[in-house]
């Protein structure tokens, strides 16, 4: 029997079973109205035929979806090298699989040491200030071999900034950067962490300008007995001379390598870096001439009477700000108080600062608007700043973010061709530090109490512009940012230089003797390289 005849018979057998006819077949013995039935049997045996090939094709096809899901899920493990009609000729299936590179950051091994305990820091002050401290905390917890917990930026100061730590530094770098030096979490371990949350810390605020040995012999055991301690104060807690050269030298490291901002605002500030430079050289020009500035120091010095009675209450409106009765002329004279914008462009322009160079403003909202801001316009016309070059979109989320907007300016001040601070705040003492870091790029720092003296005389009429020009530039040659070594006074650390603004131990040794700076009371303080 062929293969054909076989399946009609099976077929024929398939469809008696059901009460068909097979074709070919007659019915002899038919009784009348049996017919009737028959026609009923057939539309049956069709109906139940059609539902179960439809219900094999719904089958099949869910199979086959099932399985090209598994394929593309499991495909590298399960079904690999299972050729399909459903993997295209391209598919890795088919070529040579191709491993990515990826460039592996090679982080330092983990320093291995006995844990004394954990120290919490709350920095005060504004950005820069908090970075010095920062820097500082590090070193003193790499000498303790305690773990250190990711510092608190302040939030209740004038500023008023809510930004946490990892809003402005890139806090994972942080961590893995220093991890060959000391341990530093994001936050205490869980038992620790609820003892915290009850208030049950050992809180204070370390010693001003301490060196060392007041960490070792006075701290630790108060850490190695409550387990926590919190420094509720952390501006300048650690001296700047007298201390080991490692901790110097991990100082800096934590300055210039392990703080970094985050992609967003370093995204940010190269893109002013490019628009600045697309157009030439630009000098940056921190004119510390902010309200909260003028009213801390009691300086005011071309403000109107109604101005000067704004900022006294200001400065009695804050308690922490200790002094009230300030003498602003006075003070002026002593050269403690910011150069006013009008002070600084005759000065720039008595330095022969080109007209044409763009002056960057590093600063916050200047006290007095454009009408303060006039005399500075005029002399120099590409004056311009952040909120000028970028768009209000791209500045949005930093408006009411004062420390993160400094951090731009940061960025921006370490990249200029020069860099000219107004008042030696903390910001510009750190990047004059860091711009010596970067190989002594040119920073111009003003000597305030002889340049108000040449100003008042100059506007008095009793100096002409030539000596006075050539009194400003004398008076400068040596300032402009050369290898010098710190001034040390003895007893008297907040008057001498501060590590940040000129961190010796960390930089470069130069091949030209260190410069000799005069002072304008005749005192010569000679420098000489290190040894």
């Amino acid at each position: 029997m062929g293969r054909g005849a076989y399946w009609i018979q099976r077929m024929c057998r398939f469809e008696r079973a059901m009460g068909s006819e097979c074709r070919g077949e007659r019915h002899h013995g038919m009784k009348p109205g049996a017919e009737g039935k028959v026609e009923k049997l057939k539309s049956r045996s069709k109906l139940k035929l059609w539902m179960i090939r439809t219900m094999t094709t719904v089958l099949l096809w869910t199979c086959v979806l099932q399985l090209t899901a598994l394929g593309g899920t499991w495909g590298p493990r399960v079904l690999k090298g299972w050729p399909s009609c459903f993997t295209p000729s391209f598919s890795p299936l088919t070529l040579k699989q191709v491993t990515p590179v990826v460039e592996k950051i090679v982080l330092p091994p983990k320093r291995i040491y006995r844990n004394n305990g954990y120290v919490m820091v709350s920095c005060n002050g504004g950005l820069n200030q908090m970075r010095g401290a920062i820097c500082d905390m590090v070193a003193i917890a790499r000498y303790l071999n305690v773990t250190l917990i990711v510092p608190e930026l302040d939030k209740s100061s004038f500023w008023a900034d809510p930004s946490e730590f990892q809003d402005i530094f890139d806090v994972d770098h942080f961590i893995a950067s220093l991890r060959d030096e000391v341990r530093i979490l994001k936050e205490l371990p869980p038992r620790l962490k609820r003892r915290a949350e009850l208030g049950m810390v050992y809180s204070m605020p370390p010693v001003s300008w301490s060196d060392i040995s007041y960490y070792q012999n006075q701290i630790l055991p108060l850490i190695k007995k409550h387990k926590i301690v919190h420094f509720n104060r952390t501006d300048a807690r650690l001296a700047n001379n007298g201390l080991p050269l490692e901790i110097q030298k991990l100082r800096c490291r934590v300055n210039y390598a392990a703080l970094r901002f985050t992609s967003e605002i370093e995204e940010l500030g190269r893109r002013v870096i490019r628009i600045l430079r697309q157009n030439g050289p630009f000098l940056v020009l921190h004119l510390r001439y902010e309200m909260d500035m003028l009213a801390f120091s009691g300086c005011n010095h071309g403000c109107t009477i109604e101005e000067a009675e704004e900022l006294t209450r200001m400065r009695y409106a804050y308690p922490w700000w200790k002094e009230k009765v300030i003498n602003s002329e006075l003070k002026r004279k002593d050269g403690l108080c910011p150069l006013t914008p009008e002070e600084t462009a005759l000065i720039l322009r008595a330095l022969d600062i080109d007209r044409n160079i763009q002056v960057y403003i590093a600063a916050g909202e200047i006290y007095g608007g454009k009408r303060r801001m006039a005399a500075l316009s005029d002399a120099y016309p590409n004056v311009v700043r952040k909120e000028i070059l970028l768009g209000p979109s791209d500045l949005g989320y930093f408006q009411n973010h004062s420390s993160q907007m400094a951090a731009l300016d940061y960025m921006v001040s370490l990249e200029s061709d020069v860099f000219i601070p107004t008042y030696d705040g903390n910001m510009a003492k750190v990047v004059e530090g860091h711009r010596r870091y970067l190989g002594f790029k040119k920073t111009i720092t003003l000597d305030r109490k002889l340049l108000v003296e040449l100003i008042d005389q100059y506007n008095n009429g009793t100096l002409g512009w030539d000596d006075f020009s050539s009194s400003v530039k004398a008076t400068h040659a040596n300032r402009m940012g050369r290898p010098t070594r710190r001034v040390v006074i003895p007893d008297r650390p907040k008057e001498e230089d501060y590590f940040y603004a000129n961190p010796q131990e960390c930089l470069q040794q130069p091949d030209k003797p260190w410069t000799s700076l005069v002072y304008h009371d005749g005192t010569n303080l000679s420098r000489t390289p290190l040894a």
